[in-house]
């Protein structure tokens, strides 16, 4: 019995010093910057490309109203409403880069603790709940540490695929741009004929049905940029946050429990 008693104060102790240590060492070293230096990184440069396409979207808009007539500007009013798209983007990426950080600092700061305070209560009061509690804390404790790093993973595939039609999507728009430009230099200098005839002569019309076109294809391309940033940054990481929760409650509902440590000591009787 003296020896079961002593077993329990040493893993007592050394569970308080885990504790202390998660909370005054781990927990400031695991959530400094330089440690996810790699996730914060892509996430920065996920951040310039929403703001280089938002930036692209709302010259595009202001080059459209260049174009002689009314024709482009229900597409220029489109785009210039695809900056809201591109904001609501830009702060789902904001919110992944501060998380990164923040959900090991919560983890080992609060979390693990917890549990480890937990485990020397368990040592001398064993409750059932006690332990289903505990379970449901390492539960929690790795899907808040595992969520972001696997939405990066798996947005990181995704993105990987669609870089170079997100990068010719913004090359575009400055060739499409110039362009709008040019055309408008070009009715400027055609003294703002306002006959069909002589703008059809000076080719001001044409020119301006061609950009139109360039247009169109400009804005379906930024339909499908935008249509990648969602998925990779706002549904992504809410599919992987469901398919981490739906794990730990398929996984807490097998009855799981911590093995009991004290064993049951059956006394010994002596032969009469």
């Amino acid at each position: 019995m003296k020896s079961i008693t002593k077993q329990k104060a040493v893993m007592a102790i050394a569970m308080i010093l885990a504790a202390v240590l998660s909370f005054a060492v781990l927990a400031g070293a695991l959530s400094a910057p330089s440690l996810h230096a790699g996730t914060i990184n892509a996430l920065e440069e996920k951040r310039d490309t929403v703001m280089g396409l938002a930036a692209a979207s709302a010259a595009a808009s202001a080059g459209i109203t260049l174009i002689p007539g009314d024709v482009a500007t229900p597409i220029a009013d489109k785009l210039a409403d695809l900056s809201s798209a591109f904001l609501v983007v830009l702060c789902a990426i904001y919110l992944e880069k501060y998380l990164v950080t923040m959900t090991f600092y919560v983890a080992f700061r609060y979390l693990v603790p917890a549990v480890c305070l937990l485990l020397v209560v368990n040592l001398f009061w064993q409750r059932d709940w006690l332990q289903r509690l505990m379970v449901k804390l390492v539960a929690f404790t790795v899907v808040i540490c595992a969520v972001v790093p696997a939405s990066m993973g798996l947005s990181g595939m995704i993105e990987r695929t669609y870089s170079d039609s997100i990068e010719q999507t913004i090359a575009s728009t400055e060739q499409a741009v110039e362009s709008m430009e040019n055309a408008a230099g070009d009715e400027e200098e055609s003294g703002g004929l306002g006959d069909l005839l002589g703008q059809v002569v000076n080719g001001v019309t044409q020119a301006a049905e061609q950009v139109t076109e360039q247009v169109k294809t400009l804005l379906s391309r930024f339909l499908e940029a935008l249509a990648v940033m969602i998925v990779t940054s706002c549904v992504i990481p809410a599919v992987v946050l469901l398919s981490f929760v739906w794990l730990a409650n398929t996984i807490l509902g097998m009855n799981v429990t911590l093995p009991k440590s004290m064993p049951h000591i059956v006394p010994h009787r002596s032969k009469v």
